[in-house]
């Protein structure tokens, strides 16, 4: 038998209008917390909506934390031939769940589990969707920030904090809440790369080499830091990344004159390649861009809890 407050960290918590009655029964013995907590499913114009922010495709792999009737999963597959699983504590909705996949015929690409949230593995999904209370996705984004660059979090109403969503969209439900209707927020994160450190190439420039570095500091997606050529330094105009994405721009004196850098590149581990795009009163070129990482620093984030997961996904049917 699981603790109350591992019951409900668990349970597919469904909107605010919960929240009082979780804190009730966080307080309750253990046998009076064990009755189902209050479902409440996400409308089918917001699972559409959900599916389209996070571009899930026939390649993705979906795993849905706290996946009530496995509306989410199942919808995906249907319409996509997404694989993937869903995990909810509660066995009457996974019970349902698989009965809905059987006869939506979808079995084969999908499954849903009765487990802990916190005891499932993330590590195979390239897309994760969850409907979880704030505090639950607060303890969970340690786990999401470590997932591989370039994963899709869509989260249903609640955000993440200090992480800000790299989209943000609103949709009115009009069946949310039975025939009240309501208005639903679903947030899109991209994992992104930890890129924090001091980055140096060569490049010749006006025919004539040079070095180049850059320094960047990282929060989450957001950077900033500072590039410099030879003795010349410079705050960086531009820097962001999304995914394994990475993006800079600044502008500094080259051979007497101004010349703007934007450079795009795919990271991979301490290295980066991609392209340079360079723009002045008498220079316009493009070429390769290739940086190598000779300093790792730490990403800054506000996590202060650790948690121990297993380190294998469950297998699906075959």
């Amino acid at each position: 038998m699981q603790t109350p407050s591992r019951q409900l960290v668990s349970s597919p918590i469904r909107d605010r209008l919960c929240g009082a009655l979780l804190a009730a029964a966080a307080a309750m013995p253990v046998a009076a917390a064990e009755p189902r907590v209050p479902y409440v499913p996400t409308p089918q114009a917001v699972v559409d909506r959900i599916l389209e922010i996070g571009r899930v495709g026939s390649n993705d792999y979906l795993i849905d934390l706290g996946s009530g009737d496995g509306r989410i999963v199942i919808t995906a597959a249907k319409n996509f031939g997404t694989r993937g699983f869903g995990v909810d504590i509660d066995p009457e909705l996974i019970e349902e769940s698989n009965e809905n996949a059987r006869r939506t015929s979808v079995a084969d690409r999908v499954a849903f589990y009765q487990r802990d949230l916190f005891d499932t593995s993330l590590a195979e999904a390239t897309v994760i969707t969850m409907y979880l209370a704030p505090h639950v996705n607060l303890e969970l984004r340690p786990r999401l920030l470590a997932l591989k660059p370039g994963t899709r979090i869509v989260s249903h109403d609640f955000s993440m904090d200090a992480w800000q969503p790299d989209q943000h969209v609103v949709v009115e439900a009009l069946n949310k809440f039975g025939r009240a209707g309501g208005r639903s927020d679903v947030y899109l994160w991209i994992v992104p790369a930890r890129v924090a450190g001091r980055w140096t190439w060569e490049s010749a420039v006006g025919g004539r080499a040079h070095s180049y570095e850059i320094v960047l500091q990282q929060r989450y997606q957001v950077l900033s830091g500072t590039a410099r050529i030879g003795g010349r330094l410079v705050k960086l105009d531009q820097a962001r990344v999304r995914g394994d994405e990475l993006r800079v721009e600044f502008t500094i004196d080259i051979n007497g004159a101004r010349v703007k850098h934007a450079l795009t590149g795919k990271v991979d581990g301490d290295d980066v390649f991609g392209t340079a795009m360079l723009s002045g009163e008498r220079l316009q070129s493009q070429g390769d861009w290739t940086a190598r990482r000779v300093t790792r620093t730490a990403v800054a984030t506000d996590e202060t809890r650790r948690r121990q997961f297993l380190p294998h996904p469950p297998v699906l049917p075959h």
